[in-house]
């Protein structure tokens, strides 16, 4: 074959694969806001994703598990699963494409392998949306509000319905609200609509309605009167830090549970995926879900302690600078915090190490920790500098930690890396809390002893944890098979 008539193969082989990709594209749309079913591909989003996005997702996943995952083969089981009655579910297609070549010919049809595989939806229990309001509206509460208006599809599961803020609701503040959730510096602009309900005090996200709603405390909102019934209330300013003061949101009408995002005393402090199926939502009122960094190690930590049984470590955070920092010199109460976050390295305590004992009872008084503020906005990085029980291997480690991504109770926590290139600005927009770069572990001569890296995007990650934790607690989880 001539090299012009390769070149000619190869742009008919292109035009096949992104024809199929925009077959693809459709049917997921379809079957998301028709059906609230929602496609993945090794729990890499599908919605709203063009052509080359998902073509690019196909390589990767396929570098992954070492098998060809074609766009052509989702296609096809894409198509399967569109032939099925389901109820609102997360499925990844990814994972059915490569549990299908490993199969052969054992099910004889795409259409009987899926139905197979898919059998448990049947027997699902149907779910009752749950109202959410957000208590703040800063960096992570804008998150979980754009993440929730794009997921919302049917409005099966959580439904945004009111945000609080302190201070004037008018014109010019609504205005600004809208363009923070509209334009971000950091994760771009929202893959949506948002404008400006003036008379009702409200913004219209992709077309729905949440109110805008000014308190001073938590006790003096009545939310029965805008429509609001039971809802789960999510805080996001930090201000209350434990069951008392937290309970004060179940004071106001309206509000049935709590959730805090960030670390809480005398609640439970879960990471989701690891912790939460330890306590019952039916009988507990008030959770949180730890902090960024806690919701990054603990997957990795757990994995690790269950296969090599971790004596001792020290994790070190190299975390972006926070909106708690100076933006120039100045007055802080914390010690070094006060400088220019922009500029320095800011050496400052974690609370991180401690906290993963919460969560793993197992690792208690075993690990120190610390932290870096750097001069980055978002993106950042965990040492785990860990000795362990049991000998241990690059080899060894990495395989396990590939096993847990690609299966089991954390893969919506683990993305495994095989980035040889990967630095912090990669990483922004990652969902996974915890990212763990194979290419980067390191152990010593006498195995005993490894150096483990996690990149987590500390706003982003973080935000998809709160929300899965929130879904947990309202009980509007869907039927899974990832």
């Amino acid at each position: 074959m001539s090299s012009n008539q390769t070149y000619e193969k190869e742009l008919a082989f292109q035009a096949d694969r992104r024809r199929a990709t925009v077959s693809l594209i459709k049917i997921v749309s379809d079957l998301w806001y028709d059906n609230a079913v929602e496609l993945v591909l090794f729990r890499n989003p599908l919605i709203d994703k063009n052509v080359s996005e998902i073509i690019n997702l196909h390589e990767y996943a396929g570098e992954f598990v070492e098998k060809p995952i074609s766009i052509f083969d989702s296609v096809e089981i894409a198509q399967a699963i569109k032939l099925m009655k389901l109820p609102p579910s997360k499925i990844d297609i990814g994972k059915l494409t490569f549990e299908n070549h490993i199969s052969g010919d054992e099910f004889g049809s795409i259409n009987r392998f899926v139905q197979n595989k898919l059998k448990e939806a049947r027997k699902f229990v149907p779910i009752v949306p749950k109202d959410v309001v957000l208590y703040g509206f800063g960096r992570i509460g804008r998150l979980v509000a754009r993440e929730l208006m794009k997921i919302t599809g049917k409005g099966s599961q959580l439904r945004l319905r009111a945000i609080i803020t302190r201070g004037a609701i008018n014109r010019d503040v609504l205005e600004k609200r809208a363009s923070l959730l509209r334009n971000d510096s950091i994760h771009g602009d929202f893959a949506g609509t948002v404008e400006v309900d003036i008379k009702n005090s409200a913004l219209l996200i992709n077309g729905t309605t949440v109110k805008m709603i000014s308190a001073d405390n938590p006790e003096s909102v009545d939310y029965l009167k805008h429509g609001i019934i039971d809802a789960l209330l999510i805080d996001n300013t930090g201000v209350y830090r434990n069951k008392e003061e937290l309970s004060r949101h179940l004071s106001a009408k309206g509000v049935q549970k709590v959730l805090l995002t960030a670390p809480a005393k005398e609640v439970p402090n879960i990471v989701h995926g690891v912790n939460q199926l330890e306590y019952d939502p039916d009988k507990i009122d008030v959770f949180s879900a730890a902090s960024c960094t806690t919701n990054a190690i603990t997957p990795i930590l757990k994995v690790l302690d269950e296969g090599f049984e971790i004596v001792n470590g020290h994790l070190e955070t190299i975390h972006a600078y926070t909106n708690d920092q100076n933006l120039v010199d100045n007055m802080h109460k914390k010690y070094r915090r006060g400088r220019a976050a922009a500029l320095n390295m800011v050496i400052t305590e974690t609370g991180a190490g401690e906290a993963v004992a919460k969560a793993l009872p197992s690792l208690k008084g075993k690990l120190t920790s610390n932290a870096i503020r750097v001069p980055v906005p978002n993106g950042s990085l965990a040492i785990l500098n860990l000795t362990f029980k049991k000998k241990v291997s690059v080899a060894g480690i990495n395989k396990r930690i590939k096993k847990y991504a690609l299966e089991g109770n954390l893969v919506e926590q683990i993305k495994y890396s095989l980035n040889n290139e990967l630095v912090s600005s990669d990483i922004v927009g990652t969902s996974a809390p915890a990212i763990f770069d194979s290419n980067a572990t390191l152990t010593n001569k006498e195995g005993t002893n490894a150096v483990v890296y996690v990149w987590y995007d500390n706003e982003y990650g973080y935000s998809h944890q709160v929300i899965r934790l929130a879904k947990y607690i309202a009980k509007v989880r869907r039927f899974t098979y990832y």
